[in-house]
């Protein structure tokens, strides 16, 4: 630590889709919605994260909720500017001044050059001077405790909310990866498509990621069945309220499309690995992170469909962030995985 080194706030921050964590000083002092509600006619910001996530479909006329990161990256540069000031804020400040940041950011594994560009600029407008990036399979391993650095190979799926990523990580590096949009966002949108389709009852975003959570499942058969949940919403046709049961059965073959597209880009990443990698992998294992993992039977779906043991991470929600501050402590060693 140099002499001046309380001038500068150290961040690792999680910009997630669906959810922002920050890390400082080795703890999570930040987990929040990716949600920013804003006055139409002002743009001032009412609110962010969780506030705002309460005001989102139930809004008036002056007001707006939106989420400014659409399938994992940057996609209304100004309210997510608006949104990372605000989520630094809540952070514990010095009275007489204002600190630099320094701060590491993941990002994730597809992203192109502008979609890199936007994240760097959105955080030094909030007040970033030193931004390093990082990719979210790279964080999610350092999260996990995997030793990157070692000549081995280890695969993690990392479903979010805007997309999932998948790699293989040996030497400090991403050897293949494959970043697809289909992640919780999509499960989300599969579940209000299907109440409205078989059952005529329109469901509001927050309604569907409640159902996904409560009833969610990969597989039409668990050993340990969650109980129905009853849906409240209007009959589209009549503007009449209904209420129905729905059970975990129903909201698997809801998913089903979306479940198998994951599946499919697993394979894909499998296919594009070389043939050493691919035997510890299978001996390692594959390891599955994010929100998305955390889906009912999604670890056996996968097991028994392509033959490899794969495993949910201890804290799959966190593991990313975890991985991201990791980094930030050990930023001085030139890591290979961090992008300046």
């Amino acid at each position: 630590m140099g002499l001046f080194s309380f001038l500068t706030q150290e961040l690792a921050m999680d910009l997630g889709t669906a959810n922002t964590i920050i890390i400082h000083e080795d703890k999570i002092v930040v987990d929040e919605p990716s949600i920013v509600a804003l006055d139409k006619h002002t743009d001032r910001t009412i609110a962010i994260g969780q506030k705002a996530r309460q005001m989102h479909g139930k809004t008036h006329d002056n007001i707006y909720t939106t989420r400014p990161l659409r399938d994992g990256v940057i996609a209304d540069f100004d309210a997510a500017e608006k949104m990372i000031r605000g989520m630094i804020k809540l952070l514990p400040q010095p009275r007489f001044f204002t600190p630099s940041l320094t701060m590491v950011i993941c990002i994730p594994s597809g992203s192109t050059e502008v979609e890199l560009r936007a994240v760097r600029d959105s955080a030094e407008h909030a007040g970033g001077r030193e931004i390093y990036l990082i990719y979210e399979p790279m964080a999610a391993a350092l999260g996990i405790g995997i030793d990157v650095e070692a000549p081995q190979g280890n695969m993690i799926v990392d479903i979010g909310g805007g997309t999932t990523e998948i790699a293989v990580i040996s030497l400090g590096g991403i050897v293949t990866n494959k970043s697809i949009r289909i992640a919780g966002d999509d499960l989300t949108q599969d579940i209000q498509e299907y109440m409205r389709r078989q059952h005529n009852i329109k469901v509001g975003e927050r309604t569907a990621e409640e159902i996904k959570i409560r009833v969610g499942s990969a597989l039409p058969e668990l050993d340990t069945p969650p109980d129905d949940f009853v849906v409240q919403g209007p009959n589209q046709m009549t503007a009449l309220p209904l209420e129905i049961p729905v059970s975990y059965q129903e909201i698997s073959h809801a998913l089903e499309k979306s479940v198998s597209k994951i599946e499919a880009a697993v394979m894909s990443a499998l296919e594009q690995t070389p043939p050493e990698l691919y035997a510890d992998i299978v001996n390692n294992g594959i390891y599955l992170t994010g929100g998305g993992a955390m889906l009912r039977g999604l670890d056996k779906r996968l097991t028994d469909k392509i033959h490899i043991p794969f495993h949910i991470a201890e804290n799959p929600l966190h593991s990313v962030a975890i991985g991201t501050g990791i980094a930030l402590k050990n930023r001085h060693r030139n890591l290979p995985y961090l992008l300046r």
